[in-house]
Order: structure tokens, then C-alpha cells, then sequence
């Protein structure tokens, strides 16, 4: 790191500080203007600040992590933009007429008060468990590659990281409410696609272009298809080494053996689940669309918001795919002695598996910081370095300001009904602190626990399927009632807590086992991806027989927030909130996945 570059990450907070400054002096100290910045956003805000909150730790640490290791395997998830597609045309316009602030409210309005505290503390769980800390978990890795001699009062630069990325993120949420999350949001989407854009650019460069890589790597790293096929239907867990600086094995860690063992049935029935849950009912990722002033408004950011999410392919994967690529040519003393700045570059973190094929999994998700440490010139660094701050940031910025809402909008001002909107928005900020404290509390685990990225993907996999039951199969059948949706959540959330539990302590302990053949051990070993097909089944028939064994729901108490209640005029009206302009984009989006799909075939 440059002086040039420290000068433009400075310029780069500088301008998060103008915008929440401006976003302060906007602020009408309302709940609606604090959780949902009172109605106000356009379509880019919508859809960039969607896309923002998505891009975070797991791209820059996991998914460009997957390219180094597994090629094209994971784009299979990014390329479930067509789940914003569903967000924008089925479910915004019953959030739209339901009025809500969160998803757990939206539970209330078309069950019962009980479906929501259910959700909201779940997901309240949820998101300090996970989004918060796998947030801070890449913000350490980043600083550490980037910076590893930071040393400030005994911190090393994963602490000073993760705090600094804590803090920062805390104040500016804390200060500005929903509207400045939205705005940071919008302006670290263009840092982050421009400064992810040179990192492939320069890698590519540094490597000798694009056939060039697939020369290198292999043309079955850019095959979509061959990790679903060969092995059928089977796929496990797997141990895999975890080695220390020195090279030597210090334990044997469990993490899910992704590489050619994506079952095809699993991606195929499993992960839609997993996106539509996440992309179209997680308050996390709807609370944008929460956020415009109307139907149009909020499906056009939708339909935007699928566009860019289709960018991390090219922008994470792929420099992922470099950063291997030149990890290979740098053990060919040949490319060597031919390339002096492939020569001045230095992938040591980066240690090979045993048979040199791959990196090691502990290792790879260094892949994205070492292509910025090593193939960008000076200035540019700076960019993509503030490219990786606004990732990082952006996603715990979502994750504080989603927390907020839910204890705010679904539990304190259930507890508290008389309370003013001062007083809402001042929990609301209190809240929203307590969040970055328990952050901070949580640096310990991160720093010890090297796996814990690959292990909480699990963690969605088994508390998705039964809210996605409950808004889908609401929606579309009206004939469920509340306590079929009641007994739903409560029955898969037991199945996925469960497992949770039956899975940690192998996690933490790699030397535990189960007894081979008992029952805790045939639970652990079936795949997470049909374990959470079970927890769906079982969760969608509990629903259905629960509700059919019990009293219809009122109708007129859910008009307009099913397909079976929705009135002509409702109709109507959502059939004049679109223009030919939507239905053209969301047919190009689906052409340009369909076009991935055909090109990525190795």
C-alpha cells in the first residue's frame, strides 16, 4: 500500500461522511423515515442497495475463494438472479399493499401476531450468528493480507480490521437509519463493480488473457455442468487439513466437499429454495424494496438489482480462476523466467494441497485481497481496497439496520404500543449499537475458528424452508390459516436447530465422532442440501394438514394478500404499475442466464 493509495481510500470515507451528513440533515426522526427512509427510493437506490447488501463477506472471501479452488462450481448461485424476478413481479405487490415494515409483520397481517414474534426473534438469531459474523470474519482477512504488519496497543491487523469495519459501519447506520444504508449503498456498488472490474482486468493482463487462463487451469474449471454430474446424487462432509504458517497439519477441520460434489438433485430442488427464501422474504434483502414509494418503483429496482447479480461471475469468480492461474505459472520456473512480473509476485500465503491441485480451502479465501495485493498498480489499489471496504461494510450495514427494524417495528413496539416515533427511532439506534457490540464480542469465535465460512452456509440451508413455506404457499393458497403456519415454523425451525446442534460439535472439535450407525451419526452425515429438502417436506405438510384440520381463515381479514383475495381493483392496479420497459429487462436477464448457463460448459 501507496501513499497515492491511502490518499483515495481517505477520499473514499470522506465521501460515506458527506452522506451521512446529508442523510442527517433529510432524517424527519419518523419510524418511517428511519427504517424504510420514508418511502423514498427510486429504482437505481432499490436495486443497488439489493445488490450491495448481497455482495458482502461471501464474495470477497468465499466466492472469489471457490474460484481459486473449484472454477465456475459456484455460479450456480449467482446465477439465481431470476429469484429477483419473483421478488419483483409476485411478491412486491402484496408487501406493497400490505403496507409493512418488515416480513414478520407482513406473517401478522396474513396469519397471526404469534407467526410473527416467531420469525422476528429467529431471524434476529440468525443474522448475529451468521451475517454479522461472517462479516467480520473477512473484514480481519482482508486487513491481514493487505496489511499484515498493522500493529496498534497489542492488536494484530485482524483485529484492527474487523473493529475498524465494525465501528465505522455502526456509526454511520446508527447515525443515518435506513436512508443513509441505502445511499452508502448505492455509491459502494460503483466502487465495488469498478474496482472488482480492474482486478479481472489486471489479472487477466498479468496472466496473458483469457485463453490463456483456460490454458492454464484447465478448461473443467469453467464447466458449470461436470460438478452436478458425475457424482449423482451423493455428497457428504469432508475432512480437509488445516495447515499453519510454517506448512505444517495442526488439526483436520470439517468443511462441505464442494468440489465435483454439488449433487444435481440437491442444486435442483434444494438451492431455488434456499434463493427464493433469501432473495424474496429475508428482511435483510425486501426491506429495500420496503423502501420505494410504490409498485413500479420497487419492481424496476428489482429487475435491476437481478442485472448486477449477475456481475460477481466475472468479478469474484474469475479473479478467483487468475489468482490460481498465476499460483501455477508461479511454480513454472519456465513462465519465470519469462515473465518478471509474474516473478516479483508473492502467492506464499497460498499453500497447495498435496497434490498440487488446488489450493488449500483454509488458504483460498485469500484468493480476491493477494489479487489485489499483487497484479494492481498503485492508485488502483486504493480503489479496489475501498471496493473491498464497501462489501464489508455494506453487508453489515444491512444486517445492523435489519436488526434494528425487526426488535424495533416487531417487538418493542408490541411491548411498548404507546411509544412515540422519537422513541422508536431511539431504540431503533440503541438497537443498532447493541448490534456492533455483540460484533465485537464476537471477534474471539472468528479469530479461532479458520472454517466457520464454509460450516454457517449450512446454517440457511436449515432455517430457510420453513419461512419459505409460509410466504409462498400463503400466497398462493388460501385456504392455510395460522396455525397451520404456526405448526410449520415451529416444527422445521426444531428440525433446523437440530441439525444445527447435532453438526457444531464436529465443527469445533474435529476429533469428535459419533458413534458409526447411530442415529446422531446418520443425521450428520446426510448432506445438508437434502436435510433441508426433509426439513421443506415435512414443513410443507404440517402446514397443509394443520390448516385443513382446523377452521378457514377469515378472508376479508386477508384480502389482497393472497391470489385467491385479491379484488379486480387490486389487480388493476398492479397491472398499470408495469411497462413494456420491465417486461423487456426481466426477458433479458433470463436470456443472459440462459447464456451463461450455455457458455460455462467447460
Amino acid at each position: 500500500m501507496e501513499l497515492l493509495d491511502w490518499v483515495v481510500i481517505a477520499c473514499y470515507f470522506l465521501l460515506l461522511l458527506g452522506i451521512t451528513w446529508w442523510v442527517v440533515l433529510k432524517n424527519k426522526d419518523t419510524s418511517a423515515d428511519y427504517f424504510l427512509a420514508g418511502h423514498s427510493l427510486g429504482w437505481f437506490i432499490v436495486g443497488a442497495s439489493i445488490f450491495a447488501s448481497n455482495i458482502g463477506s461471501e464474495h470477497l472471501v468465499g466466492l472469489a475463494g471457490s474460484g481459486a479452488s473449484d472454477g465456475v462450481a459456484m455460479a450456480h448461485y449467482e446465477l439465481h438472479a431470476w429469484c429477483l424476478l419473483v421478488l419483483g413481479w409476485i411478491m412486491v405487490p402484496f408487501y406493497t399493499r400490505s403496507g409493512v415494515f418488515t416480513m414478520p409483520e407482513f406473517l401478522e397481517r396474513r396469519y397471526s401476531p404469534a407467526s410473527r414474534y416467531v420469525l422476528s426473534i429467529i431471524s434476529l438469531v440468525a443474522y448475529v450468528v451468521t451475517k454479522i459474523a461472517v462479516g467480520i470474519f473477512a473484514g480481519g482477512i482482508v486487513f491481514s493480507v493487505l496489511l499484515p504488519e498493522m500493529k496498534f496497543a497489542g492488536l494484530d491487523s485482524f483485529w484492527i480490521g474487523s473493529i475498524l469495519v465494525l465501528l465505522i459501519t455502526g456509526i454511520y447506520t446508527t447515525i443515518g437509519g435506513f436512508r443513509a444504508v441505502a445511499y452508502t449503498e448505492a455509491v459502494q456498488t460503483v466502487i465495488l463493480i469498478v474496482g472488482s472490474a480492474m482486478v479481472t482486468y489486471y489479472g487477466l493482463e498479468a496472466i496473458g488473457g483469457w485463453n490463456e487462463l483456460r490454458d492454464t487451469i484447465g478448461s473443467d474449471r469453467f464447466n458449470l455442468w461436470k460438478p452436478l454430474v458425475p457424482e449423482g446424487i451423493e455428497s457428504t462432509w469432508a475432512p480437509v487439513e488445516v495447515f499453519n504458517e510454517s506448512g505444517e497439519i495442526v488439526k483436520k477441520a470439517w468443511y462441505f466437499d464442494f468440489a465435483g460434489h454439488y449433487p444435481w438433485l440437491g442444486m435442483l430442488f434444494c438451492a431455488p429454495i434456499i434463493g427464493l427464501w433469501y432473495w424474496c422474504t429475508d428482511q435483510y434483502i425486501v426491506q429495500r424494496a420496503l423502501g420505494a414509494p410504490n409498485e413500479t418503483e420497487a419492481r424496476r429496482g428489482s429487475i435491476f438489482a437481478g442485472c448486477l447479480k449477475l456481475l460477481p461471475v466475472f468479478i469474484f469468480i474469475v479473479p478467483g480462476m487468475i489468482c490460481w492461474g498465476l499460483i501455477v505459472k508461479s511454480n513454472d520456473a519456465v513462465a519465470l523466467e519469462n515473465n518478471q512480473v509474474l516473478a516479483s509476485m508473492d502467492f506464499s500465503e497460498m499453500l497447495m494441497d498435496s497434490d498440487g491441485g488446488k489450493p488449500k480451502i483454509a488458504e483460498s479465501g485469500k484468493a480476491f485481497p493477494m489479487m489485489v495485493k499483487n497484479v494492481l498498480p498503485t492508485g488502483v489499489r486504493g480503489i479496489v481496497v475501498a471496493g473491498l471496504l464497501s462489501a464489508l461494510m455494506s453487508s453489515l450495514a444491512g444486517v445492523f439496520n435489519a436488526c434494528s427494524t425487526l426488535f424495533t417495528m416487531d417487538l418493542y413496539s408490541k411491548y411498548r404500543p404507546g411509544a412515540s416515533e422519537s422513541q422508536l427511532v431511539k431504540i431503533g439506534r440503541n438497537a443498532t449499537g447493541v448490534m456492533v457490540l455483540i460484533g465485537l464480542a464476537w471477534i474471539p469465535v472468528i479469530k479461532g475458528s479458520r472454517g466457520l465460512y464454509d460450516y454457517l452456509q449450512s446454517v440457511q440451508g436449515y432455517l430457510a424452508p420453513p419461512i419459505f413455506v409460509v410466504f409462498f404457499l400463503g400466497i398462493f393458497w388460501k385456504r392455510l390459516n395460522a396455525k397451520g403456519c404456526l405448526a410449520a415454523l415451529l416444527i422445521g425451525f426444531a428440525m433446523g436447530m437440530f441439525r444445527l446442534g447435532v453438526d457444531t460439535p464436529i465443527k469445533f472439535n474435529p476429533e469428535f465422532a459419533y458413534t458409526e450407525g447411530s442415529f446422531l451419526w446418520i443425521v450428520n452425515k446426510i448432506y445438508f442440501q437434502y436435510f433441508s429438502l426433509l426439513i421443506f417436506l415435512v414443513s410443507s405438510l404440517v402446514m397443509v394438514v394443520v390448516s385443513y384440520l382446523t377452521s378457514e381463515p377469515d378472508y376479508n381479514k386477508i384480502g389482497g394478500l393472497t391470489f385467491g383475495t385479491i379484488t379486480d381493483e387490486q389487480r388493476e392496479q398492479t397491472r398499470n404499475s408495469w411497462h413494456s420497459i420491465d417486461m423487456a429487462m426481466s426477458i433479458g436477464l433470463l436470456i443472459a442466464i440462459l447464456v451463461a448457463y450455455t457458455y460455462f460448459r467447460g
